[in-house]
């Protein structure tokens, strides 16, 4: 197995860790960046990195892939489409070792049901420009594995965090909020629940598009809640969702209420449980190393 990542973030470390641990230590990962002064410190966790903003292209980028076996896709669209679409649809295309394709998407493909449980049968119907992006970028990634003849899978990722990304880090840092929207609930991933099942994925070169959320849905002022009783700090005051100040891109992600389902990928990788099946789990572990 040889990989290539677009974008080495949080999500994707995660997922080069869980493949190494899981299938080899010693296994080969190339990664891109958008920023020239984060190469240093990807190189130092055994990943060579490679600058790509999406415009410009690393010389090396082209040859590279066409050596991966297995290729994550991890940026994000935006009103010029998919970069990686754009600047190397044509080497992946070409490449002679390509095995197995995984695009990291968002949950946010769905839309609004008004806090009813979905799963991958539901429709897509985003509500904002992001979200639109992300389905014409599925689509195109679908389009491309069919005429490639190798398999794909779609994770629709929920709202990731994890250490550093947490509720805890923003008690500490004096910057959480218990904003209430009444019957709001948000779906959640813990960053190590993506890299072990993009691993686990990678070693069946999985097929098809699954929801990636934890088991419990919930309102995002119950994790600050929750944080504050494990540091020991009275939690921040409730701030009634129409009196928030907020980004208009904050405002947005409340447009979206649902619950989803993480049932089919559960079953297609065969595990039982999540590594943090809610909120607790994950909050309870993340504090454990602070």
């Amino acid at each position: 197995m040889n990989v290539f990542v677009f974008g080495m973030g949080y999500s994707s470390k995660a997922a080069a860790r869980a493949l190494r641990e899981t299938i080899d230590p010693e296994l080969v990962i190339h990664g891109t960046t958008r920023d020239a002064d984060n190469t240093a410190a990807l190189e130092l966790e055994g990943i060579t990195a490679h600058v790509f903003d999406g415009h410009g292209s690393d010389a090396s980028i082209s040859a590279t892939v066409a050596d991966a076996t297995h290729v994550i896709h991890s940026i994000a669209p935006n009103d010029d489409g998919d970069a990686v679409m754009r600047r190397h649809r044509d080497h992946l295309m070409a490449s002679q070792n390509l095995e197995w394709l995984c695009y990291y998407s968002t949950v946010g493909v769905y839309g609004n049901f008004d806090g009813a449980w979905i799963d991958e049968t539901a429709p897509c119907a985003p509500r904002n420009k992001r979200s639109e992006w992300r389905v014409a970028a599925e689509d195109s990634w679908r389009d491309f594995a069919a005429k490639k003849g190798i398999p794909l899978i779609i994770l629709r990722l929920a709202g990731i965090y994890g250490p550093g990304r947490s509720a805890l880090d923003k008690l500490k840092a004096g910057t959480a909020r218990r904003i209430v929207k009444p019957g709001q609930v948000f779906n959640r991933i813990h960053v190590a629940d993506i890299g072990r099942v993009t691993a686990l994925a990678a070693r069946q070169k999985l097929e098809g598009t699954f929801n990636l959320a934890d088991d419990e849905p919930a309102p995002p002022q119950d994790l600050v809640s929750f944080g504050a009783d494990l540091l020991g700090v009275d939690p921040p005051p409730e701030i009634p969702f129409a009196e928030a100040d907020m980004t208009s891109m904050a405002r947005s992600f409340y447009s979206d209420n649902k619950r989803v389902s993480n049932a089919a990928i559960k079953k297609a990788l065969g595990i039982e449980t999540l590594l943090y099946p809610s909120y607790r789990e994950g909050l309870n572990a993340i504090y454990g190393t602070m």
